[in-house]
């Protein structure tokens, strides 16, 4: 892909003591191997790999600490890694260092059914916790399209196709184990229900990417498995009345559990790739959660309102089967749309507006991608206001990269001017550092970088994401980036 590529001089050097010390306390745990560094060097981003000098595997909270310390001994970049399935270049090692991967600490260490909570090592991924506590009645809800880790999770503030009703990992999180960059142990809360105790270190390490601390234990809240769930499918003759009856739907209080928007070019793309049936216009799913009473009630009202947008009658999936592969297939929505171009890398944005400019939104998205070059998707959680763009690209064509980049940085400039946010779940990384001085604004951005000194004053924790540097880059604000900078000259 020629997308911007590492500057080779931001490598620091690892010495050999710092390597010595961690196969010291970590023996054949620590990996030189090139291909492992090559595996723990990407993400789905459409960024080409930066490896890191190395990995390592923790099974411990004890084994963090261990990397930490031998990392800040000498002054050496230490970069967490859960599944690798983040979209925005977050662990990518654009500054060298270790990779610190977190994927075997996978025990859940306490289930506790009458709080309704649960605590569960880093690398625990979500499918995992919800088979293990099935026999409890509980369930887990916060659901991303991959099957990532709950300390990736946390880290990237992450979020799914049940945030419109159950909320994101923010409000899901009861209490984090983190390791500082000097390698203490902090708990940042109890498992009480709430708290005015002190500054809320809980939250502020959520969405933090691993720049301020490494996370090695979450608690989350858990909730009763409803009495009842259907999930139904709507077919639109548009995008524009799909997104209006959402809307309608959501200012009327409508407790749904999911909606989901897919456009034409995606539904052909589940079909092909899951074997599915859906009719190929544009669509919503839906699901409705409660009592056999509360569910009925809910997609009788939801089903008029989609009448009335000339939505077609809804189609059930009544049997858990049916459900279960339809939502597995919207789960897989990102690796079926690659396959509508074969040998493509995509290039996935996100964004999110308050609901009731989605409509004009994604309106005017959907005028620029319709101009593309190369296939495009549309899919979102338009319940509260999130959508997602693919873009699939040659990846030997710098041209299209370009033609993206410029279709990226206008439907941020739009959101943006919506009072929205450059992104609503994918998080930062290195994609969306170049737009957070527009959102935020540079007093914001000093105050971040005061914490992040704070937190990490050598600078070792997942070094050059999130924040961009202080001086501002790119084309002076008004040119034909519409007054969004461009990206990080680092990566030319």
């Amino acid at each position: 892909m020629n997308a911007p590529a590492l500057t080779p001089s931001l490598r620091r050097p690892v010495p050999q003591a710092c390597l010595d010390a961690l196969a010291a306390h970590f023996g054949d745990r620590l990996s030189l191997n090139p291909s492992v560094r090559e595996h723990h060097g990407r993400d789905e981003s459409p960024y080409p790999a930066v490896p890191p000098d190395a990995v390592v595997f923790a099974e411990s909270t004890e084994d963090v600490v261990a990397a930490v310390q031998a990392c800040a001994a000498h002054g050496v970049p230490l970069i967490a890694y859960g599944s690798g399935s983040s979209l925005e270049g977050h662990v990518l090692a654009i500054e060298g260092g270790i990779t610190l991967d977190v994927s075997r600490m996978n025990r859940v260490l306490s289930v506790n059914p009458d709080d309704l909570t649960v605590t569960v090592q880093a690398g625990v991924t979500r499918k995992q916790l919800n088979n293990e506590i099935r026999d409890t009645g509980l369930f887990f809800p916060i659901d991303p399209g991959a099957d990532a880790s709950l300390g990736g999770m946390a880290a990237t503030r992450a979020s799914g196709t049940n945030a419109v009703r159950y909320g994101t990992m923010r409000d899901n999180i009861v209490s984090l184990t983190v390791v500082t960059a000097q390698g203490k142990v902090i708990r940042t809360a109890r498992r009480a229900k709430k708290s005015s105790a002190g500054y809320d270190l809980t939250r502020l390490f959520i969405g933090s990417e691993g720049t301020l601390g490494i996370i090695t234990e979450v608690t989350v809240r858990l909730y009763p498995q409803p009495e009842a769930v259907s999930a139904a499918v709507c077919n639109f003759s548009s995008v524009d009345a799909a997104v209006a009856a959402v809307i309608q739907t959501i200012q009327m209080g409508i407790p749904v559990a999911r909606v989901e928007l897919l456009d034409t070019a995606t539904v052909r793309a589940l079909n092909l790739y899951s074997k599915l049936t859906l009719r190929e216009t544009p669509l919503l799913l839906f699901e409705f959660h409660g009592s056999p009473a509360g569910v009925e009630e809910q997609a009788t009202t939801v089903q008029e309102i989609t009448r009335e947008h000339g939505g077609m009658d809804f189609e059930w999936a009544v049997h858990p089967e049916d459900r279960n592969r339809l939502w597995a297939a919207r789960h897989n929505a990102y690796f079926a749309t690659l396959q509508l171009r074969p040998g493509a890398r995509a290039s996935s944005t996100d964004v999110c507006v308050p609901i009731s400019r989605l409509a004009d939104c994604i309106r005017e998205t959907n005028a620029d991608l319709a101009q593309a070059s190369f296939p495009t998707c549309v899919v979102g959680h338009v319940g509260d206001g999130n959508f997602h763009v693919q873009m699939l690209l040659d990846p030997d064509s710098e041209a299209e990269w370009a033609e993206a980049e410029t279709i990226n940085r206008r439907m941020v400039r739009r959101a943006l001017d919506m009072d929205g946010t450059c992104t609503g779940e994918h998080g930062v990384g290195l994609h969306k550092m170049q737009f957070l001085a527009e959102e935020h604004g540079e007093d914001a951005l000093a105050l971040m970088r005061q914490v992040k000194q704070a937190f990490d004053p050598l600078n070792i924790l997942n070094p050059g994401k999130v924040l961009p540097p202080p001086t501002p880059f790119g084309r002076p604000p008004g040119g034909e980036t519409g007054g969004l900078a461009e990206p990080d000259p680092r990566f030319p």
